[in-house]
């Protein structure tokens, strides 16, 4: 079962930490990593602005991501979040198996 990794962005860890344990708790991802801060510079609405992000990667399958990308969408508090589905290519078989089997069939 192909695994993927869910890149999305939150203003606070502690929103971070939310999303990842009801997505987790959901099965819909086996693990998250929560990178606490970075610094992030982007244009919005013609202004060039700054801010500091939690980083948050979300372990699932290729066939659950979809969920998750929606999941993470519906309680974002940001109009437009950062959220991508990044392919994983090979990988420690136990370790995509671990994924597999702790990510439910939807």
């Amino acid at each position: 079962m192909p695994a993927r990794i869910v890149y999305a962005t939150f203003p606070s860890v502690a929103e971070a930490e939310e999303m990842a344990r009801t997505l987790v708790e959901a099965r819909l991802v086996a693990c998250a990593n929560i990178l606490p801060e970075m610094v992030s510079i982007y244009r919005w609405e013609g202004q060039i602005e700054r801010g500091t992000e939690a980083v948050m990667m979300l372990k699932t399958t290729s066939e659950r991501a979809a969920e998750v990308v929606e999941a993470v969408r519906a309680a974002h508090p940001y109009d437009v979040p950062a959220i991508v589905v990044l392919p994983l290519e090979g990988g420690l078989p136990a370790y995509l198996a671990w994924i597999a089997g702790e990510v439910a069939a939807g």
